[in-house]
Formats: C-alpha cells, structure tokens, sequence
C-alpha cells in the first residue's frame, strides 16, 4: 500500500514510514490510528493558532465598525445645534 501512496504524492514522509512500517510489522490498523490522532492533532492546533491570529482582528474590524456607526449617529445631532444657534443668534 505504501508504494501505491507514495507514487500517488500527497502524503507526508511521515504518513508513507508508518504506513510501511504497519505494513511490514502486521500492525497496520494501529499505525493508521496514531496516524489519524497525530493529524488531528496537528489540525486543532492550526485552528487554534488560526484563531490566536483572527481575534485582534476581529476586534479592530468590529470597533471600527462600532466607531462608524457612534459618528454616523451623533454627527446629524452636531450638526443640528450648530443650526440652532445659527437661527437664533
């Protein structure tokens, strides 16, 4: 089977040696389970650094949207007063 994935392409070096190594030992089903938890692993990993990263992010993007609409909201009210006291002045 690993010959077969290896010519194949796509997998790791890492994936290909288990693999061969369960092939040749008789215990195939348990080298393609450590693997299957290894890259899982490895997946909730890059979805927490993944997610480290977007916080500040998302943040920013949701303040500066936040800020937008306070400004759009009290800016007609400014502009108001000032003719108000245009009027009566």
């Amino acid at each position: 089977i690993w010959q077969a994935l290896a010519n194949g392409g796509g997998f790791t070096p890492l994936c290909l040696q288990l693999i061969r190594t369960g092939e040749a030992s008789g215990s195939l089903d348990t080298m393609l389970e450590n693997l299957a938890r290894h890259h899982s692993e490895q997946t909730h990993q890059q979805a927490d650094n993944l997610a480290t990263l977007l916080e500040p992010m998302m943040l920013v993007v949701t303040g500066t949207i936040v800020g937008v609409l306070v400004v759009a909201m009290y800016l007609p009210i400014f502009h108001l007063g000032d003719a108000i006291s245009g009027m009566g002045g």
